[in-house]
């Protein structure tokens, strides 16, 4: 599947936002399952995300914000779920707030 192309949205948008968005993108392209995913769904420990997947999040995290996420950084505390995903994102581009 092609990533569709959206405008960038801040992290602190929650689940009308940047989080939605992430979810949509996870469910769409990456879950190895059709399970829900929410907020706080672990997607690591229960195998609907693999390392591939990780890569393709970090890959699309980079483009929403426009931000570089050091491969250091990739750890379970950050990417074990979309809410850990979206506390770490706003970390990222604090003051992102869409285009200019």
């Amino acid at each position: 599947m092609s990533t569709p192309e959206h405008t960038a949205t801040s992290p602190e948008q929650g689940d009308s936002g940047f989080q939605r968005e992430l979810i949509d993108f996870i469910s769409g392209s990456v879950a190895l399952a059709d399970d829900p995913i929410d907020a706080e769904t672990d997607l690591l420990l229960t195998g609907l995300v693999d390392s591939l997947g990780v890569v393709m999040i970090v890959g699309w995290i980079e483009a929403e914000l426009g931000a570089a996420i050091d491969p250091a950084d990739v750890v379970l505390e950050n990417f074990q779920t979309v809410g850990q995903m979206v506390a770490f994102a706003a970390t990222l581009a604090p003051n992102a707030a869409g285009p200019a």
